[in-house]
């Protein structure tokens, strides 16, 4: 079990007949990772790999986001970016308010023109979450969301223009207290080290080229992120970053692709470096609904024991053994839960075979056969109903557990 200040990482793996063959595919995936970042593993435990050199490397500086605080022994947050136009205020707080519901807890504008640097204000105001202004190529822009309540401006030091504006960008955000975070790609990179032909160095590099610009003038509001479409680069830079900043790091895959692409891609990126200890706040960047991203940055930190998110639904894949049509079940289930925000285990399995077992470590579960099904509370069956009614029954349980750990 490896810890960083205070929040412990790690997962101890259930002991079912599969174990030993997903911990054994859980060994040789981490390692063949490992291999690919240039970093030695040092511990294995249950399956889930550490390959950090030093476990203590994490960010040790805490952030202000508005209301919410990044770095050091702080949860690690959620964010998600709109894909409204930004100066279309009403779309703009609709989509935020969704965002929230389903869970964000910083969200990012993007300020293309002056219409949408003029709308921060009135966006800022109609929102309960951190607003960042997500600001390229104008300086000047990124100065006006912070007269204009901002609480937190993301550039791009390589494309903000001259490093003169780059400053005026730190004093501005200096004199209100807010913080700024230093975002670089490929795209990006310090002019220094264009020619480098390791990507994840030249990242790292030009990051520390820019932070100590900043440190410079005094400036040490700041949040760092290193972030490429590769997923190995993203590793390397991040693992070297961690080492050589204690700033709080914004972790991301860019541009990951699609639903099913950019989660996995994400997922085995962001676990990576979160399992290591590294990372202070996620955004799963996805072409698809910004909801989506909220919803997959949760399970990965849900996955890792990082964070708990309202319920979790443990479902057994299909087979020849299902007397039920399992995917419709599951699929309601969780349709069902999104409206609830209490911590709870569910399980849904379509058979006897791993129903039992799989149910002693859920709060609440369904176990469905031919004609009926067995409601489980705490790993008991506690009572056996016919197939029409088990959605509703299982959440009269779920509803009378969840009022029963209330009222403790």
């Amino acid at each position: 079990m490896a810890f960083r200040g205070g929040r412990s990482v790690g997962h101890a793996g259930y002991w079912y007949p599969g174990f030993l063959v997903s911990w054994f595919l859980g060994v040789l995936v981490s390692w063949y990772l490992g291999v690919l970042a240039g970093s030695p593993k040092i511990e294995l435990l249950f399956g889930l790999s550490f390959f950090c050199d030093n476990p203590s490397m994490a960010s040790t500086r805490i952030v202000r986001i508005g209301d919410v605080e990044i770095g050091g022994d702080r949860p690690v947050a959620v964010q998600s970016m709109t894909n409204t136009r930004t100066k279309d205020v009403e779309a703009t707080v609709s989509q935020i308010n969704l965002l929230e519901e389903a869970g964000c807890e910083i969200v990012r504008v993007g300020l293309p023109d002056r219409e949408s640097v003029a709308a921060v204000e009135e966006i800022k105001g109609r929102i309960s979450i951190p607003l960042v202004a997500d600001v390229h190529f104008h300086a000047d822009f990124a100065i006006e969301a912070l007269k204009r309540g901002a609480d937190k401006v993301r550039i791009n030091p390589g494309n903000i223009g001259s490093e003169p504006e780059f400053i005026s960008v730190l004093e501005a955000a200096g004199e209100r207290g807010v913080a700024v975070r230093i975002g670089v790609n490929s795209g990006s990179l310090h002019r220094k080290f264009a020619d480098e032909p390791d990507q994840a160095t030249a990242l790292v590099k030009s990051c520390i080229e820019y932070v100590k610009a900043a440190e410079k003038i005094g400036f040490t509001d700041l949040v760092l992120s290193v972030k490429s479409s590769t997923v190995m680069t993203a590793v390397k830079a991040y693992r070297r970053l961690a080492k050589e900043a204690d700033y709080p790091l914004h972790l991301g895959i860019t541009e990951a692709g699609t639903l099913l692409a950019g989660a996995v891609k994400s997922s085995v990126g962001l676990g990576v470096l979160l399992a290591e200890g590294i990372g202070d706040t996620i955004r799963v960047s996805l072409t698809a609904d910004p909801v989506r991203e909220v919803q997959v940055a949760q399970e990965i930190l849900r996955s890792l024991g990082l964070r708990s998110f309202g319920p979790e639904v443990i479902a057994c894949p299909t087979c020849a053994r299902q007397e039920i049509d399992i995917i419709a079940l599951a699929e309601e289930v969780e349709k069902r839960l999104r409206a609830y925000r209490d911590p709870i285990k569910v399980v849904v399995m379509g058979c006897p075979v791993n129903g039992p077992g799989e149910a002693s470590e859920a709060d609440v579960g369904i176990a469905g056969g031919r004609g009926a099904g067995i409601i489980y509370r705490e790993g008991k069956a506690v009572r056996r109903v016919s197939t029409d009614r088990m959605i509703d029954e299982l959440f009269k349980e779920i509803d009378d557990f969840i009022t029963a750990k209330r009222s403790q």
